[in-house]
């Protein structure tokens, strides 16, 4: 099927009277300079909505125009176009049987992109419909996962250990850099799934009968079981051999690091293994280097928050702590947060272990437990190189935390991260780690809390009602919530989310400023005061009422508001047994 446009493009927009002549030749201009196509062109210079474009075309075409989000698309049709074709052309193939097949296509009118595509599904002749570009892009990314490629390359791996039970498998990964050894191949192929669907680690999990290749995707596991179980040596050979790890060593635990590239992306990967029943387990921590350093409005802070913390670390001097589990974004924040310190009037030192992203004009250091360059080593010499801002990565020990918030009264702003759920317990971990109360109460400004939730995926977001039980503990968190409890939403799966009916996430955040009243009840000693002034205080809004603002404006659903309400409530029994602790050894 080749389509016709009776007209060009442009000329039928103005003959319509959806743009203007004048307009028409602003695009026209724009477009000798840029290259793009006219259509791209008029909806980037804001004269045509994308919508709007694609819905002229397919009535000037007598086409279709398709929505991919609410489609469920099997992959083997998918695959009867090639990911690089698709991808060049901006084409996906929808529908297919033995005779026909419905291609969706940005420009359905690209009579070349047209022909190269039948070329490819023949026998199959082509029935055509415009879908926008960016649902397109998404659907690529989604749907040409390398789970077949992954699969293709363990089974040849398998095969040639199988023919050569004398196979070195030290000597496979090494030959000319693995670029041409199968072990490459298939590593090559797990680092741009994972990539693809923006996975934070990759797990690697010898089992009795199987190989587990599992992917962290928004904080939840997806896996791909490989029968291939003798495999399993090898590819931990080879990121042993990737991360200068020693390979002959399999009965400690390994920690490295190393750099890889996948289609323009740059990939910090921190290595760790892990001898277990059936070999080796080995996680790889993925950080996107070319993702770029954010900025701190980007780190997803309210804008009522984004400006207290601005003021909290532009303060002279004093403490700002930011807490949170492994894996909530911490260290995100804190870099957003050096990022905007960093002038030239500023010294800034960093102590991280290991250092994350590398920044111009500070003084990073990694410590290294080895040789004894631990955190409050490094700590002591640091206050002696005249800093003015010292970002800490985790307040581990009591020696650290000492010599932290002594820092931070002396004339040095001290940026750090600890590891508790919410903002009150941090404050009350100081002091069971061993720091003064006065001291942590002279030296802390402000604690900020924050977690990562996930995002109800906008292609399949439906309205919901709270089962009872459910909507009897919101409405007890916030009793303005109606009773009927309208105004919810839950994504019913997709194959935009993997059918998991949440698609990214989004941060909640917790910030707590120290006041007068909480830093004279930890002068006292008096944990129990602390906690309750601290909840008390009128700008102070727990986690899971910020989460819960989420799920009233339909961002996230009701059932992660409780996953991380009930999360926090397990701390707040934890920090009750804290403060009864603290008092009982203060009147002793």
């Amino acid at each position: 099927m080749r389509p016709r446009l009776k007209m060009r493009l442009g000329d039928l927009l103005v003959q319509e009277k959806i743009i203007s002549e004048s307009q028409l030749m602003q695009a026209l201009e724009d477009q000798r300079t840029n290259g793009r196509k006219l259509g791209v062109t008029l909806v980037d210079l804001g004269f045509i909505e994308e919508q709007e474009l694609l819905e002229f075309l397919a009535r000037q075409l007598n086409i279709p125009f398709v929505e991919l989000g609410d489609r469920k698309i099997a992959a083997d049709v998918v695959n009867l176009l090639p990911e690089i074709q698709a991808r060049r052309h901006r084409a996906l193939v929808v529908e297919a049987d033995d005779n026909e097949a419905l291609v969706a296509m940005s420009d359905p009118a690209d009579l070349s992109a047209v022909d190269a595509i039948s070329q490819y599904l023949q026998p199959r002749t082509i029935k055509l419909a415009v879908a926008p570009d960016h649902e397109l892009l998404e659907a690529f990314d989604n749907l040409y996962r390398r789970t077949k490629d992954i699969a293709q390359f363990a089974s040849q791996l398998q095969t040639e250990y199988e023919q050569d039970e004398t196979l070195d498998l030290a000597a496979l990964t090494l030959e000319d850099e693995g670029d041409d050894a199968t072990v490459a191949k298939l590593l090559q192929s797990i680092f741009a799934d994972a990539v693809q669907v923006r996975a934070s680690d990759i797990h690697i999990e010898p089992d009795d009968r199987a190989l587990r290749i599992r992917m962290r995707v928004d904080g939840m596991l997806q896996e791909n079981v490989l029968n291939e179980t003798t495999i399993a040596n090898a590819l931990v050979l080879r990121l042993k051999l990737m991360a200068g790890l020693d390979i002959s060593e399999k009965r400690m635990p390994q920690d490295g690091r190393f750099q890889v590239k996948v289609r323009d992306h740059s990939i910090d990967v921190r290595m760790s293994t892990m001898p277990v029943q059936y070999g080796e387990s080995c996680v790889l921590r993925l950080l996107d280097q070319s993702a770029g350093l954010l900025r701190l409005e980007q780190t997803g802070l309210p804008a009522h928050l984004l400006e207290r913390v601005r003021t909290l670390i532009h303060k002279p001097y004093g403490m700002l702590i930011v807490t949170g589990p492994t894996g909530s974004g911490k260290t995100t924040t804190l870099y957003g947060a050096l990022n905007e310190l960093n002038k030239a009037e500023k010294k800034i030192i960093t102590v991280e272990d290991p250092v994350e992203y590398r920044l111009p004009r500070i003084s990073q250091v990694q410590v290294n437990a080895k040789i004894g360059l631990n955190f409050s080593r490094v700590l002591r010499t640091t206050l002696r190189q005249d800093p003015d801002i010292i970002m800490v990565g985790e307040m581990r020990d009591s020696e650290t935390v000492e010599i932290g918030l002594r820092g931070s009264i002396t004339g040095h702003m001290v940026l750090t991260t600890l590891h508790t759920n919410d903002s009150i317990t941090s404050a009350l971990r100081l002091i069971d780690m061993g720091a003064a109360p006065y001291l942590v109460g002279a030296a802390v400004r402000g604690v900020l809390a924050q977690r990562l939730i996930r995002k109800v995926c906008e292609s399949c977001k439906t309205e919901v009602t709270p089962e009872p039980a459910d909507l009897t503990l919101i409405r007890r968190m916030a009793p303005e919530i109606p009773a009927d409890g309208s105004g919810f939403y839950q994504g019913k799966g997709c194959r935009n989310c993997n059918n998991t009916g949440y698609k990214g996430r989004i941060g909640v955040f917790e910030l707590l400023e120290f006041n007068e009243g909480m830093i004279n009840a930890l002068r006292d000693g008096n944990m129990r005061e602390f906690a309750s002034t601290a909840r008390a205080s009128e700008s102070f809004r727990p986690l899971a009422l910020a989460a819960l603002d989420y799920a009233r404006q339909g961002v996230t659903s009701v059932d992660e508001v409780l996953f991380l309400a009930e999360t926090v409530e397990e701390e707040e029994i934890r920090t009750t047994l804290i403060e009864g602790e603290s008092e009982d050894s203060s009147h002793g």
